[in-house]
């Protein structure tokens, strides 16, 4: 992989090319990523691949103008083609009066060290053994009949990004995965269900083996699943899937959204979105975090942040753009790819835990939907309208009972965020986390 030193000088010398072909302004970013992934299936080993590449997008401003372009050929004459094309096009786009790179001082001067690469590139014995060993382990247990293999994986990316406003900056991230996946039942009464743990270090990997025996296990538990009757029962939200949740928030809070009018909390600022207690925080800087990074995509400082504080809404996601659309200032949450301009996203985003164990939560439920699984994007993020498909199991005076499946549960997002409950069992696996949520009031329809 591409130094630092070199990654920025080729950034540097880009930028110079593309103000001497006629630019105002511009800005570069590089991609110089490896992977390796590594899959076997009733013990044998079915993929082995190992991918490398380098990626690198331009972006020209002239006047209120702008446009990208993308390549991953790094030969000069390639590179004076890429300069050359998006002079052209942005001299062709159509005017925006929102772009623009961040004036010299909004640059960050002092980006914190985190700590999110793991100089640990595993071996290819390692990675087939963990992928083996959690396979073998879900295969004993009793009641799997078959399995969908094991994968573990392995990623290292480096990002460079300069800008002739000044910016010039670098970091490097990491990420290390195991996932199992098996199947319990014969025929059509089969049912699959899966585990699977992901860390930046790959010393904070699960054991395999128990990875392998919840995926089994987990499969055996939703065997002779039923339906129920179609009522308005409480819902739990297994950990598993209640990230989703704040996900949906985040999207309707992002500037984008906003700055179009489709968003079901365009005109929520500064209201009461959740009950008291309830606290959605977006951290950047969360050492060894999934999407931890020390700047965002346009080089502005970025920082923890409540994007729900005792349940009210406190703050939009923005970029740049967005801000200047909404006279505003940027939070920070520019994301940077190499093929479109910067857009406002969150990075590591959790729900604070509640006070109530999850077994408290629904001891006074008598009847509701325990949520292992969803299904589809039934969602309408102008309306906030709330409908997909779910597998789980039945709650019965308080007590997880039977499995069911084919499941449709439905609500509106905004009734829900009101009266959703955490539970106290938050745990960093996802990137988007979130413990145990209970949402009462759900339209849940079967039979």
């Amino acid at each position: 992989m591409a130094d630092a030193y070199n990654q920025l000088n080729l950034l540097s010398d880009l930028l110079a090319a593309a103000k001497k072909a006629g630019a105002d302004a511009a800005d570069a970013v590089v991609y110089n990523a490896a992977s390796l992934s590594v899959s076997c299936r009733m013990g044998e080993l079915e993929k082995l691949e190992r991918a490398e590449s380098n990626d690198l997008g331009l972006r020209v401003l002239i006047g209120k103008r702008q446009a990208m372009v993308s390549s991953t050929d790094f030969d000069p004459s390639t590179l004076n083609e890429v300069v050359e094309r998006c002079v052209a096009m942005a001299k062709a786009a159509p005017e925006d009066p929102y772009c623009g790179l961040a004036d010299p001082d909004q640059i960050v001067t002092n980006p914190p060290v985190i700590d999110i690469c793991d100089d640990t590139e595993p071996s290819n014995e390692a990675m087939i053994e963990a992928a083996r060993t959690a396979e073998d382990a879900a295969r004993g247990v009793a009641g799997v009949t078959n399995t969908e293999g094991a994968e573990t994986g392995w990623s290292r990316s480096e990002i460079a990004i300069a800008a002739t406003n000044g910016l010039a900056r670098n970091y490097s991230t990491s990420s290390h995965s195991l996932a199992a996946s098996v199947l319990a039942g014969e025929g059509t009464a089969m049912e699959r269900d899966y585990d699977y743990t992901s860390a930046v270090y790959y010393s904070d990997l699960e054991d395999p083996a128990r990875i392998g025996r919840n995926a089994g296990e987990r499969a055996v538990k939703r065997l002779n699943a039923r339906k129920v009757k179609t009522q308005q029962v409480p819902v739990m939200y297994d950990p598993r899937v209640s990230g989703g949740l704040i996900r949906h928030y985040a999207g309707g809070i992002n500037g984008s959204a906003i700055t179009r009018g489709t968003s079901f909390l365009k005109n929520s600022m500064g209201k009461k979105i959740f009950s008291d207690g309830v606290n959605i925080i977006d951290d950047p800087h969360r050492p060894r975090g999934f999407r931890s990074k020390p700047f965002d995509g346009e080089g502005l400082a970025n920082r923890r942040s409540a994007i729900a504080d005792n349940g009210v809404l406190t703050t939009w996601v923005l970029d740049l753009s967005s801000s200047r659309q909404l006279g505003l200032q940027s939070t920070g949450h520019a994301s940077r790819g190499t093929s479109s301009p910067p857009s406002p996203s969150v990075t590591n985003l959790y729900m604070e835990a509640g006070s109530q164990s999850p077994a408290e939560l629904m001891a006074d439920i008598e009847n509701g939907f325990y949520i292992t699984e969803l299904i589809g994007m039934g969602i309408n993020m102008i309306t906030g309208d709330y409908s997909r498909g779910a597998t789980g199991f039945w709650i019965e005076n308080g007590e997880i009972t039977y499995p069911v499946s084919e499941m449709t549960i439905a609500g509106n997002l905004k009734d829900m965020f009101s009266n959703l409950v955490p539970a106290n069992d938050l745990k960093f696996r996802y990137g988007t986390d979130a413990p145990t949520i209970r949402v009462d009031g759900l339209t849940v329809a079967g039979v």
